[in-house]
């Protein structure tokens, strides 16, 4: 309510603009639009889609400022954190709070729009309407109208740098901070949500909503040890427990619903096997009754069968009779069908003639006919055609005399009649007398109808009407006789076919008789069989009923039982989903021991004190609660590793409402989910081209996503599809600006490789987190797995095929009984018939029986395997712990990646390479033996030297606690070094820490009286701690007897500076020599462990070129430039194009591929990272890539993706260490040939031994810091490789060994030329001068004391010689002291403990830390420095002093003026810092980088600038400080010269060293520049001299650092054994002229500011010695002025 209202007045007020800040899901964006509602405001968020940008934000924000500015409608502007797509975006918003203009939103035309549309009012309301006031009113209006709300998380330190970079979006909106919520508002929240739901007594909700507060809220609490201890995030929000709320109700409902079904089954059940029995004795009165009816039944039919006989043969007889008949009848049809169609046939021929005549009629008509009557007297041809006719229509064949053509046109008189008289011509008969008299005109050529139609027409129609019938006629009478046989024919036929009708009549009625009898029959003979029927199968209903309750009977108690379970566990339902709610909803993203502690240590025990205590199941298991045996098998055939964490993970990835997150470094759970969902699955990666349309069609065809590695940011476009926001009552899912399809069985599943991610709290409460990451056990097992199923194959494929059938069996049985129950609780009425269910139900007995026996057999086999496999365990859990370690080396350095997956293949291959032995125990041990080494190479390859020692410390002392061979008390003592404070020593050999050490080791009973001995016998142990390798020698008294951890912790107390030294030593014993040797591995063997999914990965390191390796091997194997089979491409601007090319080619066809410098292009890394790996499957075999990258110097700027680390062979090829590796790398660089090459071998040989020792000495000095090289420089092989050629050219050409010249040409050119430093300069020349001169040819020559020069030898007589003659590592090997390796090997000691510290497995344990806060702290600092800090030097009133301006006042009065400008900058800041700290200055990156300065303990970078040069913390910085200033006061009181002046106290002492000469050449009027500093020590200290030298000055509080000075004899000497700087003596300094200088016998030794050296140098001071002075000069002997 609280916050409502708050933002409710922030909007309210005018110009009301609200900043509220809180974790997402605290329910800021809800509350905004209930509260803007409230105020009747519209909201208005963005929406993000891809490539929304800058123009797009500006163009919703035009619209919105017409809507507010114009349209007058109130407006709420709502942004995000997700929104905020790229901070530019804030620049607007910026704007937009602090004036309300945004600069070129609008075009010009909008402009004049806007001004326009507001002029009206702007008169309205009295104003000029000018432009300006008319613009103004708009902004004002929107500043009005339109409200900001921004919604940021306070998480990381985004919010703190926004507000810095942003000053608006805190200075000009009003703050709301949602803070976590109180268990109160958890409890009330919970509580309300729970009113509805009805499975719950109402007494228990509040004990529930109880609970449910407890569990957030002990999460969070867990949460913050999770950080402390595994630097992992989780975060819970309100959102979270929302969803906690929303996910029990879900599960509740459904549980309680599964529940009921299973019950109603299983009763269903029960109630049917019930009724089963009493059905059986009512079927067995039926059965008898049946028999009886069947009897009668059987009699009536046989009666039925004997009469139906007799009628069946009478209707036999007659048929034979009807049979004979139809033969007759048929055969008379054959003879009168034949007769009929010859008739047919014939008259066929005469139809064509009648068709004829009958054409030639048609042509005749009234016209033409009365044209021929007219006709006078026609020609013949016409006569003849009438007289034809006349002879053919003579009635009754009397044929008339007069035929002329007068009778003729009588005949035509009447035209029609005429005309009908022929048409109805009787053409059948036509009298014998007219076809004789016809004949003649028949017989004349010219009656023809063609040739009489040239005379007429009509006379040609007649003419071919008589001929044609006549031609009829003819046909006609051959017919007729035919015609009248047929008719005779026909009636015969007729007669036969009547008789045959009645005989077939009487058989039918025979048949009719027979067909009632034979339907009787059947009748009869059905209902006996019906009733057959019914008597066999209530025989058999009878067997199956019994055999369903004789099968069910085991059932019918097992059944009875699960009912009653099922009711208990009704009773304890809401308890439980309690339970496996907190589990599902909060546990995901922790490991292990994590999950144990907050269920079975915090969330259980609270359970049961409660007030009205919650029925729950006593030792739930979540797991069974949620799946079974059967769902768990399938997993695990899936490729589910088999150990708890995975299942519990895969449990809570299946049951998880929100969308799952899997945190899976290892792949094992991609892997899992890819085979699971098979073929279904959709596979994308943010980025990748149309991976939104993927998700969009994944989206509407409800298919399962699977987003893989996800990096620690989401697209934000995906914002809505995340948290689940449906749209349209759930159908719709907004994705950017598109309204996309939800189709529910959609699931989206999101991946990433990252081992330990940092997701902001919004995405964690929108997601469930599962930690995937393999534990130590898991990957046991998984190991175990691996090595006996190389071991012994025949062991594992049968453990495997057990195991696989094991889970077949439960998967089985469980379908099986789901099927029968169903098939009962679904079977009808009587359902004693279904004879399928009583046969699956025995089945399912059958089956289960088999598999018990089988369960049974199993079991005792699975004893045995594992009794087998065990012997084995031993291998597969020093391999996983092996595993552990080097995954852990990535808190050393990020890139130290390695992938499970190739750990795996060099596991399988160490086991391969393992000794054979017949004894198992033997064996184990080889194995054992086997892996460790091959897992050490694998991983120090890929280690940095300062790195190796490190790992194969932790690698030692994890192994021993494994096989509890150590205390973890004596090696935490050993790690932490816990030192008693406040103590003094009570022996002058060691210091106040070490006796510290020493008091606390005494408080463990194995160390009693410790202290009491070393005071007891001080000159023992004095001898003891004071000898050069104390870890070689033995320890006094008894102490020798101790365990060699013991003796690690007492060396750690006596000489830290040793353990470095101790512990290699101690890993040689406890392991084996050969993991302290650092010999480096041959290319080739690396190289053959690649392949086209294994890179190279070169880590640089300065001075080596390793890729020279690759183009050597790629030779040997005929890869090169010329082939063009093997690309280089070195990465820069623009050749990311050129590189990508370069892989698909080579993919493709197997060449080979470098890639150099990939760290130079950061923004191509994510690219090559998907390159590497789409080529990494399907790609040519011989297809390799070589990569090399520099490292980078901090965590924060390692870009590398992980992704290519992991998957490739990490190779790093740094100089040696020591100089006993580095001795052997430089003689690695040549061979016997190269020994043999030169013809005066002696010479040649000697000298280049010579050089390899001392390329090893200059590469190896780098170790000591500056005492070794004032700089760092990068000498190289090359180096060494040029020299040797050049040894070899001068050798051949000069008779005499030209020593000069080769000493410089090596000195000050090869080695020289990097070399910037003069005295380094004269180091280098130095060495060469006493490792190459005459006197090595006679034999005299010593490279360091105990090691000859070797004469001549072979090349592996050279190497050998190294290993027996080379003294032990000491810096005497350099020319060096022993002290000057004690500082640097106490801090590696430090460092090395320190960090195996951090590489502890951690166990909580982590104390909060001290009640004061950080901004407290520096508080105090700053407050402390303020009050101390002396008032500045008042320069006037100094100068006024100052008259005579000496060299030395000058010298003074420049010394104070550059302390007041160091003062005056500490009081600035300090005092601005402090207003930021209280609150009123807004803190900027200069306040905050002062902050972490002095929090930390350092001096901040302003101050450093304006100061002298100094490596004190800024404690004793600061002390220092005022020490300074107070011995400028002092000399500045009088400008006196000080008695004896120090010289470190200067900001520049050079200005006070040249003033000495200065005033002495005024005082002598000598040249400047012909003078020079002599100096000489004094024996006296600082409090011996009152009054300052008559010239020159005494100066004081100078060290040396390499030596000491002896002031008995005033010569430089030997330092004193653990003596690192002893002061020297005060030293009077005057001016003398050149050339009186004494140069014999001295040392020119340089003089530094700081042990830094180098750019600290400020003068040479000559100083005596009686030794060589190239001694000093080898040992790196300088004065400092601060130490």
């Amino acid at each position: 309510m609280a916050h409502i209202c708050r933002i409710n007045r922030i909007l309210e007020s005018p110009r009301g603009n609200a900043l509220l800040v809180g974790v997402g899901g605290s329910g800021k964006q809800s509350l905004t639009r209930l509260a803007a509602f409230i105020s009747n405001l519209e909201v208005f968020q963005i929406t993000l889609r891809k490539g929304y940008s800058i123009a797009d934000l500006k163009s919703d924000l035009a619209s919105l400022y017409i809507k507010a500015g114009v349209k007058n409608i109130g407006t709420v502007f709502l942004m995000t954190d997700a929104q905020v797509a790229d901070e530019k975006f804030l620049v607007l918003v910026n704007d937009l709070l602090a004036s309300g203009e945004i600069p070129d939103l609008f075009p010009d035309d909008e402009v004049e729009n806007i001004i326009g549309s507001v002029r009206p009012e702007v008169r309205g309301s009295g104003l000029m309407d000018t432009r300006e006031n008319c613009w103004k009113f708009f902004i004002d209006r929107v500043r009005r109208q339109l409200k900001v709300a921004l919604c940021f998380s306070p998480v990381g330190s985004k919010l703190r740098v926004r507000s810095r970079k942003f000053p608006a979006v805190v200075n000009c909106t009003a703050i709301d901070w949602f803070h976590e919520w109180p268990q109160e508002a958890l409890e009330s929240v919970s509580f309300k949500f729970l009113q509805e739901v009805e499975n719950i007594e109402p007494p228990v909700k509040e004990s529930v909503s109880k609970f449910m507060a407890y569990v957030h809220m002990s999460v969070n609490q867990t949460s913050k040890e999770y950080l402390a201890n595994e630097r992992r995030y989780n975060y819970t929000t309100p959102k979270s427990f929302l969803e906690q709320i929303k996910l029990y109700r879900s599960l509740l409902g459904h549980r309680s619903k599964d529940l009921t079904t299973k019950m109603e089954r299983l009763e269903n059940g029960l109630q049917k096997l019930n009724s089963t029995s009493a059905q059986v004795d009512e079927l067995k009165a039926k059965l008898a009754a049946q028999e009886v009816e069947l009897k009668h039944k059987n009699e009536d039919a046989d009666k039925l069968i004997q009469v139906v006989g007799i009628e069946t043969e009478k209707v036999s007889k007659e048929k034979a009779v009807a049979d004979e008949e139809e033969q007759k009848v048929a055969a008379i049809a054959v003879v009168v069908s034949g007769k009929q169609r010859d008739c047919e046939e014939d008259l066929a021929k005469a139809e064509p003639a009648l068709l004829a005549a009958q054409d030639a009629l048609n042509t005749l008509n009234k016209n033409n006919l009365t044209e021929l009557k007219s006709f006078g007297s026609p020609v013949a041809a016409v006569t003849n055609v009438t007289a034809a006719v006349m002879v053919l229509s003579a009635p009754g064949g009397k044929v008339p005399k007069d035929r002329s053509w007068k009778a003729a046109k009588v005949m035509m008189a009447k035209v029609d009649t005429f005309l009908d008289s022929l048409i109805n011509f009787n053409k059948e008969n036509i009298p014998e007398a007219c076809l004789k008299a016809i004949r003649p005109y028949l017989q004349d050529p010219e009656f023809q109808p063609d040739l009489v139609a040239s005379k007429s027409n009509a006379a040609a129609g007649l003419c071919s009407w008589v001929l044609n019938i006549v031609k009829f006629y003819e046909v006609y009478c051959e017919v007729e006789p035919k015609r009248q046989a047929l008719s005779k024919a026909n009636a015969e036929l007729d007669a036969a076919q009547e008789k045959l009708a009645a005989i077939k009549s009487k058989i039918n009625h025979l048949n009719e008789n027979l067909a009632k009898l034979t339907a009787k029959f059947e009748k009869a003979t059905a209902d006996k069989l019906k009733c057959q029927q019914e008597a066999e199968s209530t025989a058999r209903t009878i067997s199956l009923a019994n055999r369903l309750v004789g099968g069910l009977a085991s059932e019918n108690v097992r059944w009875a039982e699960a009912v009653e379970n099922f009711k208990k566990q009704e009773r304890t339902l809401c308890g439980d989903v309690l339970l496996i709610t907190a589990f599902i909803s909060y546990l995901g993203y922790f490991t292990k021991h994590y999950r144990l502690q907050l269920m079975d240590n915090t969330w259980r025990p609270y359970l049961s004190q409660l007030e009205v205590p919650i029925p729950v199941t006593p030792d739930l298991d979540p797991l069974t609660m949620l799946t079974d045996g059967a769902d768990i098998a399938a997993w695990q055939n899936e490729g589910l590793p088999a150990d708890r964490m995975s299942t519990e993970n895969a449990t809570i990835l299946t049951s998880c409402q929100r969308w799952p997150l899997m945190v899976d470094p290892q792949l094992q759970g991609i892997k899992w989910i890819k085979t699971k969902y098979g073929e279904n699955l959709r596979v994308i990666r943010i980025g990748q081209r149309g991976y939104l349309d993927a998700v969009e069609r994944a989206l509407a065809a409800g298919d399962v996503v699977l987003i893989e590695n996800l990096e620690e940011t989401l697209d934000p476009v995906l914002g809505p599809l995340l948290g689940r926001e449906t749209i349209k009552k759930g159908r719709y899912i907004k994705i950017g600006d598109k309204e996309c399809e939800y189709n529910p069985s959609f699931r989206l599943i999101l991946h990433t490789k990252l081992a330990s991610p940092h997701y902001q709290p919004e995405l964690q409460a929108q997601c469930t987190l599962i930690n995937f990451t393999v534990t130590r056990d898991g990957l046991e097992d998984q190991l175990l797995a691996a090595v006996v199923s190389m071991e012994r194959p025949d062991l594992e494929q049968l453990k495997s095929d057990l195991t696989k059938q094991q889970n077949g069996f439960k998967i089985t049985l469980k379908t099986l009984e789901d099927n029968l129950l169903s098939r009962l609780s679904s079977a009808s009425g009587n359902f004693l018939g279904d004879t399928e269910l009583v046969e699956n139900l025995e089945t399912t007995k059958r089956t289960a029986a088999e598999i018990e026996e089988k369960v049974k057999e199993a079991k005792v086999t699975e004893a045995k395997i594992n009794e087998a496999r065990e012997h084995y365990r031993p291998a597969a859990a020093r391999a996983s712990l092996l595993y552990f370690i080097m995954n852990d080396l990535n808190k050393i350095h990020p890139m130290y990646q390695f992938s499970l997956k190739a750990f795996s293949v060099v596991f399988q291959k160490a086991v391969l390479k393992a000794e054979p032995d017949e004894a198992l125990k033997q064996r184990v041990s080889n194995l054992i033996d086997s892996i460790t080494s091959s897992v050490f190479q694998y991983t120090t390859r890929g280690l940095f030297e300062c790195d190796k020692l490190t790992y194969i410390a932790q690698l030692a002392f994890q192994i021993l606690l494994m096989n509890k061979e150590i205390d973890p008390a004596e090696l935490d003592f050993l790690l932490r070094y816990p030192v008693q404070p406040g103590v003094i020593s009570p022996v002058d050999f060691l210091s106040n820490f070490s006796w510290g050490g020493v008091k606390s080791l005494c408080s463990m009973e194995e160390f009693r009286n410790l202290d009491r001995d070393i005071e007891g016998s001080a000159k023992r142990w004095k001898k003891f701690v004071e000898s050069e390798c104390p870890e070689k020698e033995k320890f006094p008294q008894e102490w020798k007897n101790k365990s060699s951890l013991q003796r690690l912790c007492m060396m750690r107390a006596l000489r830290p500076d040793r353990m470095t030294y101790a512990v290699r030593d101690f890993v040689e014993e406890k392991l084996g020599s050969k993991y302290v040797i650092g010999r480096s591995l041959d290319f080739a063997v690396s190289f053959e462990e690649s392949a086209p999914a294994t890179p190279m990965f070169f880590i640089l390191s300065p001075g080596v070129d390793p890729l020279k390796d690759v183009e050597k091997h790629g030779k040997r194997l005929g890869y090169t430039f010329d082939d063009k089979n093997f690309h280089n491409v070195s990465l820069g601007q623009g050749q990311e194009v050129i590189a990508e090319q370069a892989l698909d080619l080579a993919a493709r066809n197997g060449h080979w591929v470098i890639l150099q410098n990939i760290h130079l292009v950061a923004r191509w890394l994510g690219t090559l990272e998907k390159l590497l790996e789409q080529h990494a499957e399907g790609s040519h075999r011989n297809f390799r890539v070589f990569v090399s990258a520099e490292p980078s110097s901090t965590p924060e700027g390692h870009i590398i993706p992980q992704g290519i680390l992991e998957n490739s062979i990490k190779i790093t090829n740094e100089p040696p260490t020591g100089m006993h590796a580095n001795l052997h790398k430089a003689l690695d660089n040549f061979n016997q040939d190269t020994l043999e090459m030169c013809a005066r071998e002696n010479e040649f040989k000697s000298i280049l031994f010579a050089l390899c020792y001392f390329h090893a000495v200059v590469a190896e000095r780098r170790k000591f810091g500056p005492q070794g090289w004032n700089r760092s420089y990068p000498f190289n092989t090359g180096d060494l490789t040029i020299s040797i050629n050049v040894l070899y050219n001068y050798l051949e050409a000069n008779p005499k060994v030209p020593y000069d010249d080769l000493r410089y040409l090596f000195g000050e050119i090869m080695y020289g030329g990097h070399i910037t430093d003069d005295w380094d300069r004269r180091l280098c020349r130095t060495y060469l001068e006493e490792f190459i001169k005459p006197e090595m040819m006679e034999g005299e020559l010593h490279l360091a004391p105990g090691f000859p020069l070797p004469g001549n030898m072979d090349y592996n007589s050279y190497h050998q010689y190294i290993d027996h003659t080379l003294p032990a590592e000491s810096p005497y090997l350099y020319g060096l002291h022993p002290n000057a390796e004690i500082g640097f090997l106490t801090q590696t000691s430090e460092k090395l403990f320190r960090t195996v510290l951090e590489m502890q497995p951690r166990d909580g344990g982590v104390g909060e830390g001290g009640g004061t806060t950080r901004e407290e702290k520096v508080r105090v600092v700053l407050e402390e420095i303020l009050e101390k800090l002396p008032e500045e030097f008042n320069m006037a009133e100094l100068l006024a002093k100052a008259e005579e301006r000496t060299p030395y006042q000058v010298v003074a009065l420049q010394e104070c003026e550059r302390m007041n400008l160091l003062t005056q900058e500490m009081r600035r800041s300090l005092s601005e810092l402090s207003l930021g700290l209280k609150g009123e200055l807004t803190m900027t990156s200069d306040m905050e980088n002062l902050q972490d300065a002095i929090f930390l303990d350092m001096v901040p970078d302003s101050w450093t600038k304006r100061a002298y040069p100094s490596m004190c913390g800024l404690v004793l910085w600061f002390t220092d400080l005022l020490a300074r200033i107070k011995e400028l006061e002092a000399w500045s009181t009088d400008f006196a010269l000080p008695s004896a002046v120090w010289l470190a106290g200067f900001f520049n002492p050079q200005s006070f060293l040249t003033a000495i000469m200065q005033a002495m050449a005024r005082r002598n009027e000598w040249p400047l520049d012909r003078m020079c500093l002599q100096c000489d020590v004094t024996k006296k200290s600082r409090e011996d001299f009152t009054l300052p030298p008559r010239e020159g000055a005494y100066v004081h509080g100078l060290y040396m650092e390499g030596a000491r000075w002896d002031t008995q004899t005033g010569m430089i000497v030997d330092a004193r054994r653990k003596e690192l700087t002893p002061t020297v003596p005060v030293i009077f300094i005057r001016a003398i002229p050149v050339d009186k200088q004494d140069s014999r016998n001295v040392y020119q030794c340089p003089v530094y500011k700081t042990r830094q050296r180098g750019p600290t140098y400020v003068w040479t001071f000559n100083l005596k010695t009686k030794e060589n002075p190239s001694k000093w000069t080898l040992a790196g002997v300088a004065l400092l002025l601060q130490i």
